[in-house]
C-alpha cells in the first residue's frame, strides 16, 4: 500500500484573451492604447468608448504610465549587478556624486529662498518704518508752522 502524499502547486488558470491584450498594449505603451481606442470608434463605435471609459476608469489615460514604467525598469537594472566589478563600482560611484551634487543644489536653492526671503522681509520692515515715521515728520512741520504763526 503507498501512503506518499503529494503535493502539487495549485493550477493556475491560463490568461484570458482580454487580460493577453491588456498586458500587450501596456508592453507597447499609451501611444498603442490610444490607437486601439481610435480603431474602436472607427470599426465599432462602442468598442471605442468602452476602451475610453477603460483607460480613464484605470487612469491609462492621464497618467504617466509610460514613464513609470519605463522609470521602473530602469531603477530595477540600476540596482542589478551587471556581472562586472569594475562597471558596477564606476556606476556606483556615479551615483553617488549625481546624488551629492543633487543635494548640494538643493541646498544651494534652500539658501536662495532664504536670502529672498530675507531681503523681502528687511525691505517690508524698511518700508514700515518709513511710513511710521512720514506722519511724525508732517505732525512736526505742521506744528512748526503754526509756531511761527
Amino acid at each position: 500500500m503507498n501512503t506518499a502524499l503529494h503535493y502539487s502547486a495549485p493550477h493556475t488558470p491560463p490568461m484570458s484573451w482580454l487580460s493577453r491584450a491588456e498586458a500587450w498594449l501596456d508592453a507597447k505603451g499609451k501611444g498603442a492604447w490610444i490607437a486601439a481606442m481610435v480603431l474602436g470608434f472607427i470599426f465599432v463605435w462602442p468598442l471605442g468608448l468602452a476602451l475610453l471609459a477603460y483607460m480613464i476608469w484605470s487612469k491609462r489615460m492621464f497618467g504617466k504610465s509610460c514613464r513609470n514604467r519605463s522609470m521602473t525598469r530602469h531603477g530595477i537594472s540600476a540596482m542589478s549587478s551587471s556581472g562586472n566589478t569594475a562597471f558596477d563600482n564606476y556606476k556606483a560611484d556615479t551615483l553617488r556624486r549625481l546624488e551629492e551634487e543633487q543635494h548640494n543644489f538643493e541646498s544651494f536653492l534652500q539658501r536662495l529662498r532664504e536670502a529672498r526671503d530675507k531681503a523681502e522681509f528687511d525691505e517690508f520692515m524698511a518700508d514700515r518704518a518709513r511710513a511710521a515715521a512720514a506722519p511724525r515728520n508732517a505732525e512736526d512741520t505742521t506744528g512748526q508752522d503754526s509756531d511761527k504763526a
